[in-house]
């Protein structure tokens, strides 16, 4: 008979981390870069569910996370982008709190979790959500399901493609 893990385990059915995949995309800081890469995606049929840009003199860091992170990795480089990828913690913002963000950064706070930025995703599965990038990203899941905030993750944006 086969063993079979439980669901609470990374490698039993059922797991699935609490994070998405962000794309840290470096753009020239030239006219138009940002359309090329734009087009580049929406054209392969990627949607684009959250995006964030950190601009300099030189160059533009664009931080992007798109619903089907695969298809997306894959057409950002055979398009010859530098890019690299990091999980990021997404938390619907709950309708029943009257200041969403303040409860989200307080629970953090209470677990003294640095959080190193922050932006709100243009779809989310059910509403209004955020992207963060913390210290601790399985303390800062645990404390915020603890909290009952909702994380979303990779199979969340499937529906949205």
């Amino acid at each position: 008979m086969e063993d079979l893990l439980p669901p609470e385990t990374e490698s039993g059915a059922g797991f699935e981390k609490p994070t998405l995949r962000q794309f840290t995309i470096f753009l020239e800081n030239r006219v138009g870069r940002l359309t090329v890469l734009l087009r580049t995606l929406e054209a392969s049929g990627q949607t684009i569910v959250g995006l964030a840009i950190e601009e300099s003199a030189d160059a533009a860091l664009v931080r992007l996370i798109c619903a089907n992170h695969d298809a997306a990795h894959a057409c950002l480089k055979d398009a010859g982008f530098s890019f690299s990828t990091t999980d990021v913690l997404a938390v619907e913002l709950p309708a029943n709190h009257r200041a969403p963000l303040i409860a989200i950064c307080n629970a953090l706070l209470a677990a003294e979790i640095n959080i190193h930025y922050a932006y709100p995703l243009l779809r989310g599965p059910s509403g209004p959500a955020i992207a963060l990038y913390v210290d601790d990203r399985t303390f800062a899941a645990q404390m915020l399901i603890k909290k009952q905030f909702r994380l979303i993750g990779e199979s969340d944006l499937k529906d949205l493609t």
